[in-house]
């Protein structure tokens, strides 16, 4: 099977096959990411190498695949005919498949529209992750994210409309000192706006050769410690009114938090409290992502 550039996918897909279907990130700007700065270059492979790398998979695995992930950063700004297909012929290759997951970026998602959604998931996508980050437009073009709350607002609920599992990123810190309470509240009114299936938290770490890290340096943008993150993370999902489910399934974020909305809002709380009555010293240290 062909893999071209870095290849990541989301914690939960940890037991999916993984087939390449684009290579690199098609905006490639957001100033917190490192991950395709040095190429390669996006770019969508083709349908029949596509295909060939599931026939070859098949070969390997046999039938014994439920799910599918197709990397690589932003898939979901494939062309929607080209996607379909390598979703319907997955599908077709694997017939006890159970889901067929993209990542896909709001602005690539809002291009689409709610008719190319509805082709996808009649194709077979079953859930697209979506890296929100916030929903302060301050914060969006600070960080040069590409689109803003209310395009996200839009893209989600046209995924959901779709009937395709929404699975949503929020960066705690990612605001700074300066933005973290409309920080919490902003994302916390488009969560509700959108509803989504599953929310994703991760800490803000800066990373290496990232132009969010020669701020920090600079100390143009003062990031939030450990106490700080956590009173943003408790009033974020006090501010969340819609049935969705929390994760902080990461390595970056402070303590874990997992539960639903709004119905174990309660003991999250709890948890958080109890984790602010700690000495900073005794969580995760400062450090420079390189991943």
């Amino acid at each position: 099977m062909h893999y071209e550039g870095p290849i990541y996918r989301p914690p939960s897909e940890a037991d999916s096959l993984l087939i390449q279907a684009t290579v690199g990130c098609p905006h490639n700007r957001c100033t917190f990411c490192m991950v395709y700065k040095n190429g390669p270059p996006y770019k969508a492979r083709k349908v029949k190498e596509i295909k060939k790398d599931i026939l070859e998979a098949q070969k390997i695995y046999g039938n014994n695949i439920r799910t599918l992930f197709f990397p690589a950063g932003n898939t979901i700004a494939m062309k929607t005919d080209a996607l379909s297909e390598v979703c319907m012929f997955a599908r077709k290759t694997f017939p006890d498949l159970q889901r067929i997951t993209v990542y896909g970026s709001s602005q690539y998602i809002y291009k689409k529209g709610p008719d190319e959604l509805k082709q996808l998931a009649s194709a077979g996508l079953s859930r697209i992750h979506v890296g929100l980050e916030s929903g302060d437009d301050v914060i969006l073009k600070n960080i040069k994210k590409g689109t803003l709350s209310h395009q996200q607002t839009d893209a989600g609920k046209w995924v959901m409309d779709a009937g395709i599992e929404l699975s949503v990123y929020v960066i705690l810190g990612i605001g700074g000192k300066e933005r973290s309470l409309s920080h919490a509240n902003e994302t916390a009114n488009v969560i509700n706006n959108i509803a989504p299936d599953f929310i994703r938290l991760r800490t803000f770490v800066p990373k290496t050769n990232t132009p969010l890290l020669t701020k920090v340096q600079d100390g143009t943008f003062r990031m939030l410690g450990p106490h700080e993150i956590l009173q943003e993370t408790a009033k974020l999902i006090n501010g969340i009114n819609v049935p969705t489910y929390l994760t902080s399934d990461h390595y970056t974020n402070y303590i874990n938090l997992e539960g639903k909305l709004p119905g174990d809002r309660e003991r999250l709380i709890e948890q958080i409290d109890s984790a602010m009555k700690r000495d900073e010293k005794t969580f995760r240290t400062f450090f420079i992502g390189t991943e």
